[in-house]
């Protein structure tokens, strides 16, 4: 969180964030594993209620292509050793897919700072350190391609819609809001026997089809 606070800001905004971070891991939780990312859910709420900037200083934006190709190069050394690189390839896909598609649209310079520092060097940040973050984002591959385009859709409607300077943070918590919400699904009907293919079948069931096909 202190990579992406301004500096400039009063003293006491970041470790007021980070007590919003640590407090929504606990008050946020689905079974074992916290809904929300807690640092993205702690900026955001620290630049609704305290005004709080988000410089993005820690994605190297004064560096310009020097400072993206670093974070590039960190970000998918990491990713890949989690196995989250599918996901972050699809985030970013599907964003810059939408820019350059309003682009063609709309005035093509309301969408040109997302190609430039800061905001190219936020994304990659974003997309490389946050949106793989383990325990709020999906495994399977197929559950992190639709993750991915979920959160890189609300992302840009926040942008496009309202101009959050929070807007990659934002379409972040609807992306964990929707993964908790499919583990829990997933974690009742396990639960009540229903069977892999959805026909709700008691798993005592099929199997004693299975020892009767054998008989």
């Amino acid at each position: 969180m202190a990579l992406l606070l301004s500096p400039f800001d009063a003293g006491m905004i970041a470790p007021a964030t980070a007590v919003l971070a640590i407090t929504s891991k606990h008050l946020f939780r689905v079974r074992l594993a916290n809904v929300f990312n807690p640092a993205a859910l702690a900026l955001v709420l620290a630049a609704v209620l305290f005004d709080a900037g988000h410089s993005w200083w820690g994605a190297l934006p004064e560096l310009g292509w020097g400072g993206a190709l670093i974070i590039g190069a960190a970000g998918w050394y990491t990713a890949d050793r989690i196995n989250k690189l599918p996901m972050v390839l699809t985030f970013l896909g599907m964003f810059y897919a939408l820019a350059t598609a309003a682009s063609f649209v709309d005035e093509p310079s309301d969408f040109a700072s997302l190609f430039r520092a800061p905001d190219l060097q936020a994304a990659l940040f974003f997309a490389f350190f946050m949106l793989d973050d383990p325990p709020t984002s999906p495994v399977k591959y197929r559950d992190q391609a639709v993750f991915g385009v979920l959160v890189a859709v609300a992302a840009f409607a926040g942008f496009e819609a309202f101009g959050w300077l929070y807007y990659l943070l934002a379409g972040l918590l609807i992306g964990n809001a929707w993964w908790a919400a499919l583990r829990t699904y997933r974690s009742r009907t396990r639960r009540s026997g229903a069977s892999p293919a959805g026909e709700g079948r008691p798993v005592h069931a099929t199997l004693q089809a299975t020892a009767d096909r054998r008989l």
